[in-house]
Protein backbone atom coordinates (compact mmCIF):
# COMPACT_ATOMS: atom_id res chain seq x y z
CA UNK A 1 0.00 0.00 0.00
CA UNK A 2 2.86 1.94 0.83
CA UNK A 3 4.48 2.10 -2.18
CA UNK A 4 1.03 2.90 -4.72
CA UNK A 5 -0.17 5.98 -2.43
CA UNK A 6 1.07 9.73 -2.01
CA UNK A 7 2.97 9.94 1.43
CA UNK A 8 1.09 12.41 3.07
CA UNK A 9 -2.31 11.40 1.99
CA UNK A 10 -1.74 7.98 3.75
CA UNK A 11 -0.97 9.67 7.04
CA UNK A 12 -3.49 12.13 7.02
CA UNK A 13 -5.46 11.89 10.61
CA UNK A 14 -2.79 9.75 11.65
CA UNK A 15 0.73 11.78 12.09
CA UNK A 16 -0.56 14.50 9.26
CA UNK A 17 -2.77 17.28 9.42
CA UNK A 18 -4.99 18.61 6.27
CA UNK A 19 -3.44 21.18 4.62
CA UNK A 20 -6.89 22.75 3.92
CA UNK A 21 -8.82 23.61 7.56
CA UNK A 22 -12.58 24.44 6.12
CA UNK A 23 -15.83 23.07 6.60
CA UNK A 24 -18.18 24.04 3.67
CA UNK A 25 -21.96 22.69 2.16
CA UNK A 26 -21.48 20.88 -0.75
CA UNK A 27 -22.33 23.24 -3.39
CA UNK A 28 -19.71 25.26 -2.20
CA UNK A 29 -16.92 22.61 -1.82
CA UNK A 30 -15.69 22.25 -5.16
CA UNK A 31 -14.90 26.56 -5.30
CA UNK A 32 -13.50 26.27 -2.14
CA UNK A 33 -10.50 23.88 -3.62
CA UNK A 34 -9.89 26.19 -6.93
CA UNK A 35 -9.80 29.04 -4.28
CA UNK A 36 -6.99 26.87 -2.39
CA UNK A 37 -4.80 26.00 -5.40
CA UNK A 38 -5.24 29.54 -7.02
CA UNK A 39 -3.81 30.61 -3.84
CA UNK A 40 -1.00 28.01 -3.73
CA UNK A 41 -0.38 28.87 -7.22
CA UNK A 42 -0.23 32.13 -6.54
CA UNK A 43 2.42 32.06 -3.72
CA UNK A 44 4.45 29.92 -5.53
CA UNK A 45 4.44 32.03 -9.06
CA UNK A 46 5.93 34.80 -6.76
CA UNK A 47 8.15 33.08 -3.92
CA UNK A 48 9.30 30.13 -5.36
CA UNK A 49 12.77 31.06 -5.01
CA UNK A 50 12.02 31.78 -1.52
CA UNK A 51 12.03 28.15 -0.85
CA UNK A 52 8.38 27.14 -0.43
CA UNK A 53 7.83 23.69 1.79
CA UNK A 54 3.84 24.26 1.77
CA UNK A 55 1.02 26.38 1.80
CA UNK A 56 -2.00 26.13 4.46
CA UNK A 57 -5.07 27.27 4.14
CA UNK A 58 -7.60 28.08 7.14
CA UNK A 59 -11.09 29.27 6.75
CA UNK A 60 -13.50 30.53 9.76
CA UNK A 61 -16.93 32.25 8.29
CA UNK A 62 -15.29 35.24 6.32
CA UNK A 63 -11.93 35.24 7.44
CA UNK A 64 -9.02 33.33 5.90
CA UNK A 65 -5.27 33.02 7.38
CA UNK A 66 -2.94 31.57 4.93
CA UNK A 67 0.09 29.93 6.53
CA UNK A 68 3.12 29.66 4.62
CA UNK A 69 6.20 27.75 5.58
CA UNK A 70 9.67 28.92 3.90
CA UNK A 71 13.35 28.93 4.04
CA UNK A 72 13.55 31.77 3.68
CA UNK A 73 10.99 34.33 5.39
CA UNK A 74 12.49 37.41 5.12
CA UNK A 75 12.16 37.34 1.39
CA UNK A 76 8.46 36.86 1.58
CA UNK A 77 8.07 39.42 4.36
CA UNK A 78 10.08 42.02 2.44
CA UNK A 79 11.34 45.51 3.86
CA UNK A 80 8.74 46.58 6.88
CA UNK A 81 6.74 44.22 5.96
CA UNK A 82 5.94 45.13 2.33
CA UNK A 83 6.00 42.35 0.54
CA UNK A 84 3.41 40.08 2.75
CA UNK A 85 1.40 43.25 2.75
CA UNK A 86 1.18 43.41 -1.26
CA UNK A 87 0.55 39.54 -0.96
CA UNK A 88 -2.38 39.93 1.28
CA UNK A 89 -3.43 42.38 -1.21
CA UNK A 90 -2.94 40.11 -3.89
CA UNK A 91 -5.17 37.18 -2.66
CA UNK A 92 -7.71 39.48 -1.10
CA UNK A 93 -8.05 40.76 -4.86
CA UNK A 94 -7.93 36.47 -6.24
CA UNK A 95 -10.82 36.13 -3.80
CA UNK A 96 -13.10 39.28 -4.74
CA UNK A 97 -12.82 40.55 -1.58
CA UNK A 98 -15.11 37.89 -0.26
CA UNK A 99 -12.75 37.81 2.96
CA UNK A 100 -10.80 39.07 5.39
CA UNK A 101 -7.22 37.86 4.22
CA UNK A 102 -4.25 37.43 6.98
CA UNK A 103 -0.99 35.91 5.93
CA UNK A 104 1.37 34.24 8.49
CA UNK A 105 4.85 33.39 7.92
CA UNK A 106 7.22 30.71 9.49
CA UNK A 107 10.30 29.40 9.06
CA UNK A 108 11.12 25.70 7.73
CA UNK A 109 14.47 25.41 10.23
CA UNK A 110 15.95 22.77 8.74
CA UNK A 111 14.80 23.04 5.17
CA UNK A 112 17.59 20.43 4.07
CA UNK A 113 15.54 17.69 5.49
CA UNK A 114 12.52 19.22 4.00
CA UNK A 115 11.23 17.13 0.85
CA UNK A 116 9.62 20.20 -1.29
CA UNK A 117 12.31 22.39 -0.45
CA UNK A 118 15.06 19.78 -1.95
CA UNK A 119 12.94 18.81 -4.56
CA UNK A 120 12.94 22.36 -5.85
CA UNK A 121 16.29 22.88 -5.16
CA UNK A 122 17.32 19.70 -7.81
CA UNK A 123 14.79 21.08 -10.44
CA UNK A 124 16.21 25.00 -9.96
CA UNK A 125 19.61 23.21 -10.45
CA UNK A 126 18.58 21.07 -13.52
CA UNK A 127 17.29 24.13 -15.29
CA UNK A 128 20.64 25.75 -14.51
CA UNK A 129 22.49 22.91 -16.97
CA UNK A 130 23.70 21.57 -13.23
CA UNK A 131 24.11 17.54 -13.89
CA UNK A 132 21.33 15.76 -12.36
CA UNK A 133 23.65 13.07 -10.79
CA UNK A 134 25.55 15.85 -8.98
CA UNK A 135 22.43 18.09 -7.55
CA UNK A 136 20.95 14.73 -6.26
CA UNK A 137 24.09 13.48 -4.84
CA UNK A 138 24.83 16.80 -2.95
CA UNK A 139 21.04 16.79 -1.76
CA UNK A 140 21.02 12.87 -0.25
CA UNK A 141 24.79 14.16 1.65
CA UNK A 142 23.29 17.76 2.99
CA UNK A 143 20.43 15.91 4.03
CA UNK A 144 22.17 12.87 5.65
CA UNK A 145 24.44 15.21 7.08
CA UNK A 146 21.20 17.07 8.78
CA UNK A 147 19.55 13.95 10.33
CA UNK A 148 17.44 12.56 7.56
CA UNK A 149 17.93 8.53 8.56
CA UNK A 150 16.44 7.51 4.77
CA UNK A 151 16.37 10.04 1.71
CA UNK A 152 15.35 8.92 -1.83
CA UNK A 153 15.39 10.91 -4.98
CA UNK A 154 14.09 10.48 -8.49
CA UNK A 155 14.38 11.78 -11.87
CA UNK A 156 12.47 11.21 -14.90
CA UNK A 157 12.75 12.37 -18.25
CA UNK A 158 15.24 13.65 -20.88
CA UNK A 159 17.66 13.10 -18.44
CA UNK A 160 20.55 15.09 -19.93
CA UNK A 161 19.44 15.72 -23.37
CA UNK A 162 19.08 12.18 -24.25
CA UNK A 163 16.97 11.47 -27.51
CA UNK A 164 15.12 8.59 -25.04
CA UNK A 165 13.37 9.49 -22.09
CA UNK A 166 14.24 7.13 -18.74
CA UNK A 167 14.15 6.83 -14.89
CA UNK A 168 16.87 7.21 -12.33
CA UNK A 169 16.79 7.36 -8.50
CA UNK A 170 19.38 7.56 -5.12
CA UNK A 171 18.60 6.05 -2.12
CA UNK A 172 20.43 5.69 1.12
CA UNK A 173 19.33 4.78 4.44
CA UNK A 174 16.00 2.96 5.16
CA UNK A 175 12.51 4.11 4.09
CA UNK A 176 9.74 2.51 5.27
CA UNK A 177 6.81 3.59 3.50
CA UNK A 178 4.09 1.32 4.78
CA UNK A 179 4.52 2.59 8.34
CA UNK A 180 2.01 4.69 9.53
CA UNK A 181 3.86 6.31 12.45
CA UNK A 182 6.90 7.01 10.31
CA UNK A 183 7.41 10.56 9.21
CA UNK A 184 7.94 9.89 5.54
CA UNK A 185 8.25 13.44 3.68
CA UNK A 186 7.18 13.60 0.02
CA UNK A 187 8.06 16.49 -2.43
CA UNK A 188 7.24 16.77 -6.53
CA UNK A 189 8.56 19.66 -8.65
CA UNK A 190 9.16 19.90 -12.47
CA UNK A 191 11.84 21.42 -14.16
CA UNK A 192 11.62 22.91 -17.76
CA UNK A 193 14.26 22.60 -19.77
CA UNK A 194 15.18 23.00 -23.51
CA UNK A 195 14.61 19.18 -23.93
CA UNK A 196 11.31 19.12 -21.91
CA UNK A 197 10.28 18.66 -18.46
CA UNK A 198 11.97 16.37 -16.28
CA UNK A 199 10.08 15.41 -12.67
CA UNK A 200 11.90 15.38 -9.58
CA UNK A 201 10.53 13.62 -6.40
CA UNK A 202 11.92 13.16 -3.19
CA UNK A 203 11.15 10.76 -0.30
CA UNK A 204 12.66 11.80 3.21
CA UNK A 205 12.15 10.06 6.32
CA UNK A 206 12.85 11.94 9.66
CA UNK A 207 12.02 9.23 11.92
CA UNK A 208 8.93 7.39 13.94
CA UNK A 209 6.52 10.01 15.38
CA UNK A 210 5.64 8.81 18.79
CA UNK A 211 3.83 12.29 19.81
CA UNK A 212 1.80 13.48 17.00
CA UNK A 213 0.71 16.97 18.92
CA UNK A 214 4.31 18.30 17.80
CA UNK A 215 2.77 17.93 13.77
CA UNK A 216 0.11 20.16 14.13
CA UNK A 217 -0.06 23.20 12.82
CA UNK A 218 0.92 26.41 15.33
CA UNK A 219 -1.39 28.30 16.79
CA UNK A 220 -2.00 32.15 15.73
CA UNK A 221 0.91 34.90 16.73
CA UNK A 222 -0.07 37.33 18.17
CA UNK A 223 1.41 41.00 16.71
CA UNK A 224 3.29 41.51 20.36
CA UNK A 225 4.88 38.25 20.14
CA UNK A 226 6.48 38.76 16.95
CA UNK A 227 10.14 37.65 16.88
CA UNK A 228 12.13 38.85 13.35
CA UNK A 229 13.19 36.31 11.12
CA UNK A 230 10.96 33.29 12.57
CA UNK A 231 7.09 34.27 12.53
CA UNK A 232 5.34 37.24 11.36
CA UNK A 233 1.64 37.73 10.25
CA UNK A 234 -0.06 40.48 8.25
Amino acid sequence: MGQKIHPFGFRLGVIKNWRSRWVAPFEKYPEYIIQDEKIRKLVNAHYGHAGISSVEIERLGNKMRVIIWTAKPGMIIGRQGSEIEKLREEVTKLLKNEYEVRIAIYEVKNPEVDAQIVSDSIARQIEHRVSYKRAMKQAIMRAVRAGAQGIKLAVSGRLGGAEIARREWFVQGKLPLSTLKSDVDYGYSIAVTKYGTIGVKSWIYKGDVEDTTELLPPRGIDPAERRPGKHANA
